[in-house]
C-alpha cells in the first residue's frame, strides 16, 4: 500500500466532497478520477498530497513515499531557463555529483594514504548517481522535452517569458522526469496537441510506478488507468478496468437498480389494489390488513432504496421533422484568408466536397489552418476569397461555434432562449433548459457569468429547440463533464441514425473512436480524406514520423549539441517568442474590450438607430481585430513549434 484514506470525510466550502470513505492507491494502481464538473476532484487529489486536512478519518503513507503533483495551471521559476528548470528536477543528483567533483579535487592534492575515507566516499556517492542514472540525465531532459513539444525551443529560453499553457507543460514534463513513486496529475492533457497526447500515453504506459489521474479525455483514460474512481454523491467509488470499462459497469448497475425499483412498484401497486378491494369485505379484512403490514414494509424498504439517479443527468436529443434532399452541401475550389481580409494570410485554397444526407464528417487538421473559419463562411460569417458552395434544398443547418460569440452577454439564460425563439411557450423554454441540467437559479444568471461548461450546454439548449437536420459543430465537447459528453455522443449517434447529418471539427478522440466518421484532414493545399478515424491513425503512423524518438539516437544528437541554434536563429525565436506573448496580451484585451462592449448595448440605444450602428461598427473591428490576432497567434504557435 503507498497511500490510503481511512474513514474519511471532506467539506470544502460548505459542501461535502465524501464523508467517511476508504480507499487505497496500491503500488501499480493507474487510476482515473471522474465526476461531474465541481463534484471535487481537485479537492480529492490536494487531500491525497496532505495539502489538505480531512475532517474525520485518517490519511496513511508508505514510509518515504515521494509524490509529484501536477496542479491545472501550474507554474516553473521564472527566473530559470528550460534547460535549468528541467535539471532542478534532479536536484539530489546534482548534489552528489557537485561532491564527487568536489572530492575527486581534493585526492588529486592529498596523498595516497589520507584518500581512503574520500575515496570510500566518492565510491558511495559514485554508486548512488550511477544508480539514479545520473549519467543519462541529459539524455532524458531531451527525450521529455521533445515528446511534451519543446524539441526545437532554444533550452536558454527564461521560463518567465512562456505562455501560461506553456509552463504547465514545462511543468508537466520536469515532474516527468523526478519519477516519483506516486505521480497524482489534475487535468494533464489540456495544453497538450495531438503529438504531445500521444507521447504522454506511451510515457505514461510504460511508467513502473503509480498514477492517479483527473481528466476528461475519455480515450487518454482508457489508454493507461487500470481502475477508475468516481466521485459522486459525498462518496468515491472504486471500479476495475478502463474508462470503457467503468461505463459499462455503471449502467450495467443502473439497470439492475431500475429494474429492482420498477418491479418493488409492481408489487406496491398490487398491494394497494388488493386491499382497496378487500378491505371493506369482512371476509377478507384480515388478510387485506396483513397486506397493509407487508405495504408499509416495502414503503419503509423504499425510503432506503429510492429511485436511482438517472446515468446519465444531461438529456440531449436532436429532433427534426423533415430530412434534406441526398446532397446537403456542395463545396467548390473553396479558398479562405485570415480575418476575410484581402491582405490577410491564406488559409487554405482549394477546397472540393460533397456530404451526403445522413454522413457524420470529422474536420482534422493543425491549428491555425483555418478550420472554424470554414464553418463560419458556411454559415455567411466569414468572406470567400474565391470558390463557392451550396446548400441542398430542405437543409436547416444549426451552428455550434466555439467562442460563443453569438451569445448576448447582458441576457439571462431564458432571455437568451427567449429571444431566439419569442413565439415559443416558456414552459417548454425552461423544460429543455432543465434536460441540459439549468436549474431555476440558473436561468436568471446572465450570460457573461457563465462558466464554459454552461454556455456551452446553453448552446445545445439553443440547438435542440432549433430542430435542425444538419449539424455544424466546433469542438463542442471541450468544456463539457464526462457524463455530458456521453449524453452528446448518444444524441449524436441517435441523430446519424435518424438520417439527420454532423459536420463537426472535433480533437475528441473517444467521440471519433465510438461511432462511423468520414475524416477530412485540412491542409493549406486543400483536404485529405479517410475512410474513417482508425484508417486515418494508421496512415499518420506511417508516413508522418510521430514514432517516439530512439535513445542512441537522442544521445548522438546531444552530442551533435542539438539544443545551441545560430545566433540568428535564436534572435529570431526570440522575436517570435516576444511577439507570441504581446499577441496573447492582446487577444486578453480585445476579449474584455468585447465583453464591455457587448454589455454596454442597453435597451436606450436600442432606440437611437446611429448610436446603435456606431456601436456595432465598433463591435464588427474589434471582433476582426481579434480573429486576426488569434490567426497570428497561431501561426507564431505553429512556427515556434516547428522551429521555422
Amino acid at each position: 500500500m503507498l497511500l490510503s484514506l481511512e474513514g474519511a470525510s471532506k467539506i470544502f466550502a460548505d459542501r461535502v466532497i465524501f464523508q467517511r470513505t476508504s480507499i487505497k492507491i496500491e503500488e501499480g494502481d493507474r487510476i482515473g478520477v471522474v465526476g461531474v464538473n465541481g463534484a471535487g476532484k481537485t479537492t480529492l487529489l490536494r487531500v491525497l498530497t496532505g495539502e489538505l486536512p480531512l475532517e474525520e478519518g485518517q490519511r496513511m503513507t508508505k514510509r518515504g513515499l515521494t509524490l509529484g503533483y501536477l496542479r491545472q495551471n501550474s507554474g516553473v521559476t521564472p527566473s530559470n531557463t528550460i534547460y535549468e528548470e528541467m535539471r532542478s528536477a534532479y536536484a539530489p543528483l546534482l548534489e552528489a555529483k557537485a561532491r564527487m567533483d568536489l572530492i575527486s579535487k581534493e585526492m588529486e592534492k592529498s596523498s595516497s594514504q589520507e584518500n581512503t575515507p574520500l575515496a570510500e566516499e566518492y565510491a558511495k556517492l559514485e554508486a548512488y548517481f550511477s544508480s539514479n542514472d545520473g549519467y543519462n540525465m541529459d539524455v532524458h531532459i531531451e527525450t521529455v522535452l521533445r515528446g511534451m513539444g519543446f524539441g526545437e525551443w532554444d533550452r536558454n529560453t527564461l521560463c518567465g517569458s512562456l505562455s501560461g499553457g506553456e509552463k504547465t507543460r514545462l511543468s508537466l514534463a520536469k515532474i516527468l522526469l523526478q519519477k516519483p513513486d506516486l505521480l497524482l496529475l489534475d487535468e494533464p492533457t489540456n495544453y497538450l496537441d495531438l503529438s504531445a497526447l500521444e507521447w504522454l500515453e506511451q510515457y505514461l504506459t510504460s511508467f513502473k510506478n503509480s498514477l492517479v489521474v483527473v481528466s476528461h479525455d475519455r480515450y487518454f483514460l482508457d489508454q493507461i488507468c487500470n481502475r477508475i474512481w468516481d466521485v459522486t454523491q459525498g462518496t468515491v467509488k472504486a471500479y476495475p478496468g478502463n474508462y470503457s470499462k467503468y461505463f459499462q459497469i455503471r449502467e450495467n448497475n443502473y439497470q439492475e437498480q431500475l429494474k429492482n425499483y420498477q418491479k418493488e412498484q409492481e408489487e406496491i401497486e398490487k398491494l394497494k389494489d388488493y386491499i382497496a378491494r378487500n378491505k371493506v369485505r369482512a371476509s377478507t379484512a384480515a388478510m387485506a390488513k396483513s397486506r397493509e403490514k407487508q405495504l408499509e414494509a416495502l414503503e419503509k424498504e423504499r425510503t432506503s432504496h429510492p429511485l436511482p439517479p438517472p446515468l446519465l443527468p444531461v438529456r440531449i436529443r436532436f429532433r427534426f421533422q423533415d430530412g434534406p434532399v441526398e446532397n446537403v452541401l456542395e463545396v467548390k475550389d473553396l479558398s479562405l484568408r485570415a480575418g476575410g481580409l484581402a491582405q490577410g494570410r491564406k488559409l487554405f485554397e482549394g477546397v472540393n466536397l460533397k456530404i451526403s444526407r445522413g454522413q457524420r464528417v470529422a474536420i482534422l487538421g493543425k491549428n491555425g489552418v483555418g478550420k472554424s473559419s470554414l464553418l463560419r463562411a458556411f454559415m455567411d460569417q466569414h468572406p470567400l476569397e474565391k470558390g463557392q458552395f451550396r446548400w441542398g434544398i430542405g437543409v436547416r443547418p444549426s451552428w455550434f461555434e466555439q467562442e460563443s460569440e453569438h451569445l448576448c452577454a447582458s441576457h439571462t439564460v431564458l432571455e437568451e432562449m427567449r429571444s431566439r425563439f419569442p413565439r415559443a411557450v416558456t414552459q417548454d423554454l425552461r423544460q429543455t433548459l432543465a434536460f441540459l441540467q439549468f436549474r431555476a437559479e440558473d436561468i436568471e444568471k446572465e450570460v457573461r457569468s457563465l462558466s464554459g461548461g454552461e454556455k456551452a450546454r446553453l448552446k445545445l439548449a439553443i440547438m435542440m429547440f432549433q430542430s435542425p437536420n444538419l449539424l455544424l459543430l466546433d469542438e463542442p465537447t471541450n468544456h463539457l463533464d464526462l457524463m455530458t459528453r456521453e449524453a452528446l455522443d448518444q444524441a449524436l449517434e441517435e441523430f446519424g441514425e435518424a438520417g439527420g447529418t454532423v459536420l463537426a471539427i472535433t480533437h475528441d478522440r473517444y467521440l471519433l473512436n465510438r461511432m462511423p466518421w468520414r475524416i477530412l484532414e485540412l491542409y493549406p493545399e486543400g483536404i485529405q480524406e479517410y475512410n474513417n478515424y482508425q484508417d486515418y491513425l494508421q496512415t499518420r503512423q506511417a508516413f508522418s514520423g510521430f514514432e517516439e524518438r530512439k535513445t542512441e539516437k537522442i544521445k548522438k544528437e546531444i552530442k551533435e549539441d542539438p539544443h545551441h541554434k545560430g545566433k540568428k536563429q535564436r534572435a529570431l525565436d526570440a522575436s517570435r517568442r516576444k511577439r507570441y506573448g504581446d499577441v496573447e496580451r492582446e487577444i486578453s484585451q480585445l476579449e474584455a474590450m468585447i465583453s464591455q462592449k457587448e454589455a454596454e448595448l442597453s435597451p436606450e440605444i436600442y432606440s437611437d438607430y446611429q448610436k446603435l450602428q456606431e456601436a456595432y461598427e465598433e463591435l464588427n473591428q474589434m471582433r476582426q481585430d481579434l480573429e486576426a490576432r488569434l490567426e497570428e497567434w497561431a501561426d507564431l504557435e505553429s512556427e515556434l513549434k516547428e522551429g521555422l
